[in-house]
């Protein structure tokens, strides 16, 4: 039997000036390493057929499904605060799209499958860990439970790729609701082709706020909703000590999934000012500046909004601005209830907030590991552990703030196991720290060895859940193990 895609293409359908049409690049010997088997039923898609020799040489790109309308997505973006008016899908080549079995719109594409007219001299390929790493962190993602992109499979691709060193060559075919970004619109607004912004926020509306399809100001209310979605996502970000690393505005997604995972990392011990890519050299994008970013970004898409809200400048800036004003208050309002759910409140009380705050003081002056006072604490609940004492290098200072703690949830009627139950279900016990990334992707690259790349995917497929065989996964990096940097690898 053939592989079926049962493809639908209505962004390319748009105008030519939108994107580039071309082909992945044919790749010498592709072999499935792995395939997301869940993810393929969740398309539509025949996982077995998939996994075949045919399969494979889809997911590489060396042969194009029936239906496919192959396509390069144009994009301009503010890298580190510099902007650059072309940019563009440099090694990523969209297939196509698919309405999955919940009636949802799925973009597939292809990422290292080969040049593009928007490469900018780069080989449009990726290299084996960076592959990995995506696919690990996306996964993790989705389980957790945070709007992201997704992995539906991995392959080598049997040639190398040329970085600072010689690599094995690999393609992520990735999902996403869409692949449209603030860069998106940007690549237009610079042209000052407003015709082009109009139809690209027409399509975003249809395809991903189609309750605004009949309101009375439909781009106000576009910008409202991807203001709202992105002030939650990362709150979420936080809540799990993520750190996205590279927040350009090509790299923010209109649909308020998290994409483009390159030197993306979880924190170990809480530091509010914790940056890990090796491309941030200015802490622009550390974990407590993701909401500051955040806004920032969502001011360049409004900037590119504005001709669509009035012809007078002036009255389309004042609508903006109150719209953005907006970002403050949403995102304080999911981080606040988020961090109430994470030390077991139920209610809101006046000093909770104060008494949170503190609890992360003592944290990031402890060295205390995120993960794993949050997960400790919700054992707290049942009995006086010292394993959450354990992980601050003054225990006396969990001590203090827990007698204040324990007297604050005395207030509220559930019983310790109701509230450990309730905690743990927001409070992960396995994250993809760096060290096991890093480890599995070693073992990969350097002897061709899966296996622990299948053990770690597996673990992280179930975070919240205690797995008492992969206790080990839950454990922060020896001093030794320590990765203090993360790497794009493109």
């Amino acid at each position: 039997m053939t592989v079926h895609f049962p493809f639908q293409n209505s962004y390319s359908a748009l105008p030519d000036s939108f994107f580039a049409r071309v082909a992945p690049t044919p790749v010498a010997a592709p072999r499935l390493i792995k395939l997301n088997r869940p993810l393929a039923v969740q398309l539509g898609l025949d996982p077995d057929l998939l996994e075949t020799p045919e399969g494979a040489e889809i997911l590489a790109g060396k042969t194009v499904p029936s239906g496919a309308d192959p396509i390069a997505m144009a994009y301009a973006g503010h890298q580190f605060g510099n902007f650059v008016p072309q940019l563009g899908d440099g090694r990523a080549i969209l297939l196509g799209e698919v309405i999955d079995i919940d009636g949802i719109r799925r973009d597939i594409q292809l990422k290292g499958s080969g040049p593009t007219p928007f490469s900018r001299r780069g080989d449009g390929r990726a290299a084996l860990g960076p592959v990995l790493r995506e696919y690990i962190v996306s996964e993790a993602m989705f389980a957790l439970g945070i709007p992201t992109t997704r992995s539906l499979a991995a392959v080598v691709t049997g040639e190398p790729v040329i970085r600072e060193t010689v690599l094995p060559g690999a393609v992520l075919t990735r999902v996403a609701s869409s692949h449209i970004r603030v860069g998106t619109f940007q690549f237009f607004a610079v042209r000052r082709d407003t015709d082009a912004i109009r139809r690209l926020a027409d399509h975003v509306i249809t395809r991903h706020y189609p309750d605004l399809l009949h309101a009375e100001r439909p781009y106000h209310a576009l910008l409202a909703g991807v203001v709202a979605r992105q002030a939650e996502l990362i709150a979420r970000w936080l809540l799990v000590g993520f750190i996205h690393g590279v927040m350009n505005t090509d790299n923010s997604s209109i649909s308020g999934e998290t994409i483009d995972y390159g030197p993306c990392a979880f924190m170990d011990a809480y530091n509010p000012s914790q940056v890990f890519s090796s491309i941030d050299e200015m802490g622009r994008y550390a974990y407590a500046n993701q909401p500051r970013i955040g806004l920032w970004n969502l001011t360049r898409l409004a900037e590119c909004l504005l001709p669509l809200f009035s012809d007078d400048q002036e009255k389309a800036v004042a609508e903006a601005q109150d719209i953005l004003g907006a970002f403050s208050e949403t995102f304080s309002n999911a981080y606040q209830a988020g961090l109430r759910k994470k030390v077991g409140l139920f209610t809101e009380r006046d000093g909770d907030e104060a008494l949170i705050q503190d609890l992360l003081d003592a944290m990031a002056k402890n060295q205390a590991d995120f993960t794993l006072t949050f997960r400790k604490l919700g054992d707290a609940t049942v009995d006086d552990s010292t394993d959450v004492r354990a992980q601050f290098m003054e225990p006396a200072a969990f001590d203090e703030w827990a007698a204040r703690w324990r007297a604050r949830i005395a207030l509220e009627p559930q019983t310790p196991a109701e509230r450990q139950a309730a905690m743990h279900a927001v409070n992960p016990l396995f994250i993809p720290r760096n060290h096991r990334v890093e480890a599995v992707i070693q073992a990969a690259v350097n002897d061709d060895d899966y296996a622990p790349f299948e053990e770690l995917v597996k673990v992280l497929a179930r975070p919240y859940q205690d797995q008492p065989e992969y206790t080990a996964y839950a454990d922060p990096p020896l001093p030794d193990q320590r990765v203090l940097q993360t790497f794009c690898g493109t």
